[in-house]
């Protein structure tokens, strides 16, 4: 089955690295004007958008969303929705943390918690794939579990890191580059070869694209949604594991809304909800918008709840521009 939904692959199909370059470009065209409109109007109104400390600090807190938005692209992709991905990140950290307070090797910890996210994820897609509830329904239950469980086990308290080296992943420089930036650059490199040059990442595409067609193709669209959400559990569990290293410690409340500026990020990125359309590199930049968004609203220090007003909107605009590409999609 052909894989002609994605443009990252299409370009790859071209032969030229120059294409992939220019297809991506055109395509994220008014995503990357978006990202830099706001840092010239940010630049403009405040005197500490642009200082270096700042920038750092929006790159290192931005790797997050990108870590959740990626897996979040790949299930909306499949034609799926994740919703459980903050409470993942949430219990991860923990996890993690708990661990490794306790004297075993980071590897080991940290190896723990993705294992947990993948097997959340895989109960997700078992049932999912398995029964006629929707991702929505299913997701949005198993959140509200997992959060839960971290609550009765924590007693809601958060547990601080002793381990040092540990934290190092989530507030480490190297080469003045924060460490979160090198582990998003890892995982987009795995996921960008998964997505566009192996047989799996083809079935992802045409099952959202069109999953009954799909089966008829020979797909096992039933396998490819389980482990689409595998995917998604554990990079909300590397996530969670990145932000308890930047948080020094394992907190059972973090993770509320991640799974919204995950969505916005892939939305805002050229993810289609109505899935079979995305890429991850249409995601970084989304997640950049978002991450400079947040960081531009608390810079000019506007209130909170008018900061969910904003987000919001954005979010409902995303969606929108999806749903006139889709209405100009079928009138051709």
């Amino acid at each position: 089955m052909g894989n002609t939904n994605h443009p990252e692959s299409a370009a790859l199909k071209g032969g030229a690295a120059g294409s992939v370059a220019v297809n991506w470009l055109r395509r994220n065209l008014a995503a990357i004007a978006a990202v830099l409109g706001l840092c010239i109007a940010l630049s403009i109104t405040t005197n500490t958008f642009l200082v270096s400390t700042n920038l750092l600090s929006l790159l290192r807190q931005s790797c997050v969303n990108v870590l959740i938005a990626f897996g979040i692209t790949c299930v909306l992709i499949c034609g799926g929705i994740d919703l459980s991905v903050g409470s993942c990140a949430a219990a991860s950290g923990v996890i993690t943390v708990r661990l490794a307070n306790a004297g075993l090797p980071l590897v080991v910890c940290i190896l723990t918690a993705l294992v947990f996210g993948a097997l959340l994820g895989l109960f997700n897609g078992y049932v999912i794939s398995h029964t006629t509830i929707p991702a929505f329904i299913v997701t949005l239950s198993t959140q509200i579990i997992v959060r839960g469980v971290g609550y009765v086990v924590t007693g809601g308290q958060p547990t601080q890191c002793t381990n040092e080296t540990f934290n190092l992943i989530g507030t480490g420089d190297l080469f003045g580059i924060p460490t979160p930036v090198f582990v998003v650059a890892f995982v987009f490199i795995v996921l960008f070869f998964i997505m566009n040059r192996t047989g799996f990442g083809r079935h992802v595409y045409a099952t959202g694209g069109n999953a009954e067609a799909a089966k008829y193709a020979g797909v096992n669209t039933k396998s490819v949604q389980m482990r689409v959400f595998m995917m998604s559990g554990i990079l909300a569990a590397l996530a969670g594991v990145v932000l308890a290293a930047r948080l020094y410690s394992g907190q059972p409340s973090v993770g509320e809304g991640f799974e919204r500026d995950a969505i916005a990020a892939s939305v805002l990125g050229g993810t289609s909800f109505n899935g079979g359309v995305g890429t991850l590199g249409g995601t970084v930049i989304g997640a950049l918008i978002i991450g400079v968004l947040n960081n531009g609203m608390n810079l000019l220090r506007i209130n909170s709840y008018w900061q969910f007003v904003v987000r919001g909107c954005v979010i409902l605009g995303a969606v929108y521009i999806d749903f006139l590409k889709k209405a100009r999609t079928l009138k051709k």
